[in-house]
């Protein structure tokens, strides 16, 4: 384990980013305790407020999200869209996605996101060719992130957004014998080099890419 930063300087971030409400407060608090083996995969609040507020900046009306589990960001990303926004939602799991209705509901955004159940790459797959994604967050499986980005890439509109978390997996990718995330590490030096987008990789928790296509 790699830690960025230090915990004293992570509360300070936290107390120094909009707050939370008790919408959010709420689901954090739940997903810890109905499922603490796998609350680590909710993302952290700061990361909740960047999403909203890139997705505000771009001006984004059409979103993607590879990833969903209780639907934390969901509700960042649907917040930071207008009105007739529409943000969909794929992930595999029934049993997380079920907290995240209730939760988008509660939100006042479920009207913004269909949510579909179901491999994402088949999903992504079934969506129109044509470059209308604004933007799109991937925190899903990490075998599956060179897929997703292949995929992303010549739907994204130019000057859209993909926002990629993990990409520091815990600082392992600066382990080049590390085979488990190796996925991962592929797909950061494909980024890098990919001339079709310009990127920025940010020590934001375990890491995030900002990678926005060229127009």
């Amino acid at each position: 384990m790699t830690d960025i930063i230090a915990p004293a300087i992570s509360d300070y971030l936290l107390e120094h980013c909009t707050p939370a409400d008790d919408v959010l407060r709420d689901l954090a608090a739940e997903t810890r305790t109905a499922l603490p083996g796998q609350a680590g995969m909710q993302i952290s609040h700061d990361e909740g407020e960047l999403l909203t507020m890139l997705v505000r900046l771009t001006g984004a009306r059409r979103a993607v999200e590879i990833g969903v589990f209780t639907g934390y960001s969901s509700i960042c990303i649907a917040r930071g869209l207008p009105k007739d926004g529409r943000l969909l939602a794929f992930d595999v799991s029934e049993e997380f996605t079920s907290v995240a209705r209730r939760y988008w509901a509660r939100a006042g955004v479920d009207d913004r996101i269909e949510l579909t159940l179901g491999p994402a790459l088949e999903s992504i797959r079934k969506l129109d060719a044509d470059p209308v994604i604004d933007f799109a967050f991937v925190d899903a499986d990490k075998t599956g992130y060179p897929a997703y980005y292949a995929e992303l890439v010549p739907r994204m509109r130019p000057g859209g957004l993909i926002v990629v978390d993990n990409v520091l997996r815990d600082g392992r990718v600066l382990d080049p014998g590390n085979d488990s995330d190796r996925a991962v590490r592929d797909l950061n030096d494909q980024i890098v080099g990919d001339d079709r987008v310009e990127s920025v990789m940010l020590p934001v928790r375990d890491g995030v890419t900002l990678v926005r296509k060229r127009g």
